[in-house]
């Protein structure tokens, strides 16, 4: 490989130590893939042969071609007739990456409701195709094991199970959680976490417990639609930050609003945000949470996306770092492990009691046979094989859909990398309209996020956000392929009416 950059040797103890379950031939993959992320393999550039790979990972042929056939599977590299495997040209990535989002400099009050209610009305019919869903594929998740997990609560639950626990939540599945979290590296009480009817549940009573009828919140523009939905219905103000699509909020502008404006709360998605796929590195988390430390400002933390990180370890939550109780860390397994179930729960730092007051005065209680299911699924283990088999069953899905969108969509389209989760944010070209193109795709059984959902004043107004969190089928790429051509058709309108 001549004028290749060198690959390290990894031959130390590191290398043969068991990090979460993965395989060896699975480790020595994702350091391949991790060199292809950060570009010391370029698209096109031959990685390293059977020799050459024996001689700096201290790897069998075996080894070495496991790995490869899963790279290959995760569309990052292809075979080449007696040439061996090459990075595929489609991790060039050549359309561009978005901007940092530029929100309107001004609180705002929130009324987004009936613009969100009009959208997801449209994902109700199975035969449309869901770019945009706000949820991976069912078929993606262990359910036939769930359902025995089930069976099995429904029928060794004792009698004062049912009730014992209403509030705070089953302890088994609270252990479940807080081994999960000390794995991460977060030291957490179980007397911390309450489990609630999913994430959203969790969300609104760390929002009720912290904040009044017209309080200030500072959210990240864009923000997931639920999350204005919610500043919506409890009638706060939304103050939105700025994100880069790559590096997470713009913590500069952060610091800004919080000396200038009486901020009472922030809500963020410190890893993985919806939509843009940002996150925050492990410095720009140190600095956000000694900023909302001196400031004396809460911070919810929602944290559903976690577990579909594409690297090989996840990325350090702000909860890791919260020395003085300050960070409520909401997570659920919807995303991940159980769309439907609904059980979140929140780690809820300082503010535990008055959260669970708020818990046994709304909804009192999270479903008890469902919670004693996942703390049997979680005990009798292969949670982290399903996390690994799903990860790469959406690296490889967002890989397809970047190449379906840079060969179909219009010059000037910018997309955003999430190295997790399951979405991507477009930037169509200026003058395109997204919530036309989303009105013309549902004509043709297409769907998808338009921009102006993920906005307090309803900017954003030529982005989409398009889900691969489903499996390829036929009509996905023709769908991308209608999609770029509506685009066409607006921009030539366009063209016409100038």
């Amino acid at each position: 490989m001549a004028g290749q950059p060198p690959l390290p040797l990894d031959c130390g103890p590191e290398w043969t130590a068991v990090r979460g379950e993965m395989k060896r031939y699975e480790q020595f993959a994702e350091q391949i893939a991790e060199l292809i992320r950060s570009r010391v393999l370029a698209p096109g550039e031959r990685v390293p042969s059977v020799r050459q790979a024996r001689r700096s990972y201290c790897v069998s042929p075996s080894t070495i071609f496991q790995a490869y056939y899963l790279l290959e599977d995760r569309g990052l590299i292809q075979a080449r007739a007696r040439s061996g495997y090459f990075v595929r040209e489609l991790a060039r990535q050549p359309l561009a990456e978005p901007g940092s989002s530029a929100p309107t400099a001004t609180s705002t009050e929130v009324d987004v409701s009936e613009l969100v209610f009009s959208v997801l009305g449209s994902l109700k019919d199975p035969a449309t195709v869901p770019f945009g869903s706000a949820f991976p594929s069912p078929e993606l998740f262990p359910l036939p094991r769930l359902a025995r997990s089930m069976a099995h609560a429904l029928r060794d639950m004792p009698g004062h199970a049912v009730i014992a626990d209403m509030t705070a939540g089953n302890p088994d599945l609270r252990r479940q959680i807080g081994l999960r979290y000390r794995v991460a590296g977060v030291s957490l009480a179980l007397d911390e976490l309450v489990i609630t009817n999913g994430a959203m549940e969790a969300l609104n009573l760390c929002l009720q417990t912290v904040t009044q009828p017209g309080d200030l919140v500072a959210i990240e523009s864009p923000a997931f639609y639920a999350t204005l939905q919610v500043l919506e219905r409890l009638k706060l103000k939304a103050v939105e930050i700025p994100v880069h699509p790559r590096e997470g909020i713009d913590l500069g502008v952060l610091a800004e609003r919080l000396a200038n404006l009486p901020i009472k709360a922030c809500w963020f998605m410190s890893s993985l945000q919806n939509p843009m796929g940002a996150t925050l590195g492990e410095a720009q988390k140190a600095e956000l949470y000694a900023l909302l430390k001196r400031h004396q400002v809460p911070l919810i933390e929602d944290d559903v996306y976690a577990e579909l990180h594409f690297g090989a370890t996840p990325p350090l939550c702000s909860k890791a770092l919260d020395s003085d109780g300050l960070v409520m860390h909401v997570s659920s397994f919807s995303k991940c492990l159980a769309p439907g179930y609904r059980i979140g729960w929140v780690a809820a730092g300082r503010y535990i009691e008055p959260i669970r007051r708020q818990k046994l005065t709304t909804s009192l209680a999270t479903s008890a046979p469902i919670q004693a299911a996942l703390a049997i699924y979680l005990k009798q283990g292969g949670y982290d094989k399903h996390l690994r088999q799903l990860r790469r069953r959406l690296a490889a899905q967002e890989a397809r859909l970047i190449e379906w969108v840079a060969r179909n969509f219009p010059a000037g389209t910018r997309l955003s990398r999430p190295q997790g989760g399951y979405f991507l944010w477009l930037e169509l070209p200026p003058g395109c309209d997204a919530l036309a193109v989303h009105a013309q795709a549902l004509a043709h059984g297409i769907s998808t996020a338009p921009g102006p959902i993920f906005s307090a004043k309803r900017e954003y107004g030529h982005f989409l956000r398009l889900n691969f969190g489903h499996p390829e089928d036929p009509r996905q790429e023709a769908a991308i392929e209608q999609l770029g051509q509506l685009i066409d058709a607006q921009l030539a309108d366009l063209r016409n009416i100038t």
